[in-house]
């Protein structure tokens, strides 16, 4: 063959990656793995093979893990945890920084492991994964130097579990082991069934950074060995995989006080408009779709092309997706590699071949014989409604839609119980940065894709989780504040049998969509004061007045869309109007209550609306420093409609505690009253009625918080639930709230002091943060 035919063919020779080295580190570890407990490996036990997803191959076998082993790391990260943490920030980031500088010094070692043990492309795992674990271990050394510097205030939570899935075995790890440490934590770690190979490897580098004993413990088996963990004495569950099982972890830690971050499925949009860069969208794709197989839980596996160009796009897609190649992971020239496991594989098929729908492509590229392989896979023609355009795949497999305007494009991309990531291709930077925002995801690469860095938090919305990895974000779901609160004892209403305080009836109605409204059930409950004199009467909600109170609030959005300073104004007028009652309030409190403190509680609440009404257009986002010619924005979102129980024990600043921060970040509100002195929300709502705020902003409910803690909580088009309640409902909600997989707060039956101002928490609870990265550049 001729120079000249060499180039009109362009094909690649073979450039295989030696697998020796790895292979010899396996048979030095006797090609048997026990588990990493207590900074040594146990003896291998009865277990399972790991094979290469190429060739079938047994790489080792791995031990099973049993309710003894959980127990004894468990055990063994609760001894090491407070001397871990008593190190300080500087003493853990030499750990951190010895462990960076051991993966670099590993680094091709750790690739190819990736890559036997997956059946990813050697580029992906040499160019991508290892060096942004790297990364992460860099950045959160960093981090644990600064911690008593820009994080005061804050203490580890204690022992985490961290449950990674197989898609990206190391990274995964880094991604939640780096933080966890940084901020004085200690961990039980189980990796994928299928892939553990690296996080074993990982342990044996922790071995050689001096890790002390038990800060990092690995315990392998299926996913019967996560259950274990998720039910083990821990402080915190981090977990990453499908959204079926995130939804019962969520379950089984409701009411533990376990703190919880999961990071789940997604069906990302790739939005392709006329005036794009057609070529670059296409090379973008490829990596948004075929890169690790499509098994990405951010892959941009739904595509929505503008009518105009679709069946140009589409021809040019085809083509490229003609000229992949596929074959052996470890040969450097290959684009897509080997499926992790036959029941993936299996799983991809039955999906693909029981649709009816559409036009199916797959590259015409031959298979390689053996191994778990699946063509690059298009399917164009589907409505939106389609099975495979609403559900993941997990696979190589993209499906397609068109769509006219920007409007329905968002309409389009928005119509999916995901919101993991998105992608926006356009030359026109306004319609670029107008359609990002109005997305329902917690990451959006504008004119790129899958762009990852430690700097940059990593997350989602609606079902596919809640919680953010990296950046500043992520920290804040390893600590905790300083100190340690009481138990909250439960608040009970007054009884009584006396005359009314007032000879003209109150009885007090709900506040739904910016009126009064009589409870559905038509019925009422008398409220007392402490003396025994009839105070008034309140109304008793249920489900449909739940079903009312956030349908109300969902007829509300332009709120979220109204600008900061605005919020801020109505803020100031509910201050002022409370403000010139304030007299009347506190009289009012005095008499609900049966204290005397009801002056200082109003002042308070005063002072709580200032404040808030302040940071409205004052709580900022961040430009993260990422390693890109560009820019990631963090922008800080309203959550949306936020349901909450409010406090019993102070039945107007708890309300306006919670009610405050949810109005300044653009949300929307259904609170449900102190349940034992109510009467202070329903006068309240006079003082919303004259303050210019618009119906369906704040709804109010009052009734039982038991009754109503279950409707609230289960509510689909709820987006975030707090539970304040004296009542011990903590489990309920979480539970609950499993349904949808919204944000949950809870107190866990433990007193707040609701005149503290701990503004940080109660913002950051309120918004939700976006990532949009935009490179620029030609």
């Amino acid at each position: 063959m001729t120079v000249k035919e060499l180039f009109d063919s362009m094909d690649y020779g073979p450039a295989p990656e030696s697998a020796a080295e790895a292979l010899a580190w396996l048979v030095d570890m006797g090609d048997r793995f026990g588990h990493f407990i207590d900074g040594a490996f146990t003896a291998p036990g009865a277990g399972f093979e790991s094979k290469n997803p190429a060739t079938g191959e047994v790489l080792a076998t791995i031990t099973q893990a049993t309710q003894t082993d959980v127990d004894a790391a468990v055990k063994a990260a609760r001894k090491a945890q407070p001397k871990w943490e008593k190190l300080g920030g500087p003493g853990r980031a030499r750990y951190l920084y010895a462990i960076a500088r051991l993966l670099q010094k590993h680094a091709r070692l750790f690739a190819v492991l990736e890559t036997l043990d997956n059946g990813k492309p050697i580029r992906e795992s040499r160019d991508i994964d290892v060096p942004l674990a790297q990364r992460h271990f860099y950045y959160h050394a960093g981090m644990a130097q600064l911690m008593e510097e820009v994080l005061p205030g804050r203490a580890a939570l204690g022992v985490c579990g961290q449950i990674i899935p197989w898609n990206f075995p190391l990274l995964m790890l880094a991604w939640k082991v780096a933080p966890a440490l940084a901020m004085g934590n200690t961990v039980v770690l189980k990796p994928a069934e299928y892939t553990s190979l690296t996080a074993l490897l990982f342990a044996d580098i922790c071995t050689q950074a001096g890790l002390p004993r038990g800060v990092v413990n690995i315990v392998t088996g299926d996913g019967a060995v996560g259950e274990m963990i998720v039910a083990a004495e821990v402080d915190k569950i981090a977990f990453t995989g499908s959204t079926s099982v995130g939804r019962r972890i969520r379950e089984a830690t409701a009411g533990s006080g376990k703190a919880l971050t999961l990071e789940l499925g997604g069906k990302s949009p790739y939005i392709v408009f006329d005036d794009a860069d057609l070529d670059s969208a296409i090379e973008g794709l490829v990596d948004a779709i075929w890169f690790n197989q499509g098994q990405v839980c951010c892959a941009g596996s739904r595509l929505l092309v503008q009518e105009s160009v679709a069946e140009t796009f589409h021809a040019r897609l085809i083509a490229r997706m003609d000229k992949l190649r596929i074959g052996n992971p470890l040969d450097k020239c290959i684009d897509v590699g080997a499926v992790v496991d036959p029941v993936q594989l299996a799983t991809i098929r039955g999906m693909v071949e029981a649709n009816t729908a559409g036009q199916v492509h797959q590259a015409d590229i031959a298979l390689p014989a053996g191994g778990c392989y699946y063509p690059p896979t298009l399917i164009t023609g589907l409505a939106p409604s389609d099975r495979l355009m609403q559900e993941e795949i997990f696979g190589p497999v993209l499906v397609s839609c068109t769509f006219r305007t920007p409007a329905e494009a968002v309409e389009l991309a928005n119509n999916s119980r995901y919101g993991l990531a998105a992608t926006v291709w356009t030359e026109n930077v306004n319609l670029a940065l107008d359609i990002a925002p109005k997305l329902a995801a917690g990451v959006v690469w504008v004119n790129a894709t899958n762009l990852f860095d430690a700097a940059a938090g990593f997350g989602g919305v609606r079902e596919s989780g809640f919680g953010r990895e990296g950046g500043w974000e992520g920290l804040a779901a390893y600590t905790r504040p300083v100190g340690k609160a009481k138990a909250l004892k439960p608040v009970e209403s007054f009884s009584g049998s006396g005359a009314p305080a007032d000879p003209i009836d109150r009885t007090a109605k709900l506040y739904v969509g910016g009126k009064q409204a009589r409870p559905d059930g038509g019925y009422s409950r008398p409220v007392w004061g402490k003396g025994g004199a009839l105070l008034g009467h309140v109304g008793l909600a249920n489900r449909k007045d739940v079903r009312n109170a956030v349908e109300a609030a969902q007829g509300a959005a332009a709120w979220g869309r109204a600008t900061g300073h605005l919020r801020a104004q109505i803020l100031y007028y509910i201050a002022e109007n409370l403000s010139a009652r304030a007299g009347e309030f506190a009289h009012r409190l005095d008499a609900i209550t049966g204290a005397r403190h009801g002056a200082r509680e109003v002042e308070a609440s005063i002072q709580r609306l200032f404040t808030y009404a302040a940071w409205a257009d004052k709580y900022d986002g961040r430009v993260h420093s990422v390693p890109i010619r560009g820019v990631a924005l963090a922008m800080n979102e309203p959550v949306g409609v936020i349901g909450a129980l409010c406090a019993d024990e102070a039945p107007l600043l708890g309300l306006v505690s919670v009610m405050a921060p949810a109005l300044a970040m653009g949300n929307r509100v259904v609170l449900v009253a102190s349940e034992p002195f109510p009467l202070a929300a329903t006068d309240f709502y006079q003082v919303l009625d004259t303050s210019d705020v618009p119906g369906g902003v704040v709804n109010i409910l009052t009734g039982s918080h038991a009754e109503l803690a279950a409707p609230l909580a289960g509510h689909l088009n709820l987006d975030a639930v707090w539970s304040f309640s004296s009542t011990p409902l903590s489990k309920a909600v979480e539970a609950a709230s499993a349904g949808n997989l919204k944000r949950s707060w809870v107190n866990n039956a433990l007193a707040r002091d609701w005149f503290a101002n701990d503004s940080a928490e109660w913002l950051a609870q309120a918004s939700e943060v976006k990532n949009i990265w935009v490179p620029y550049g030609e």
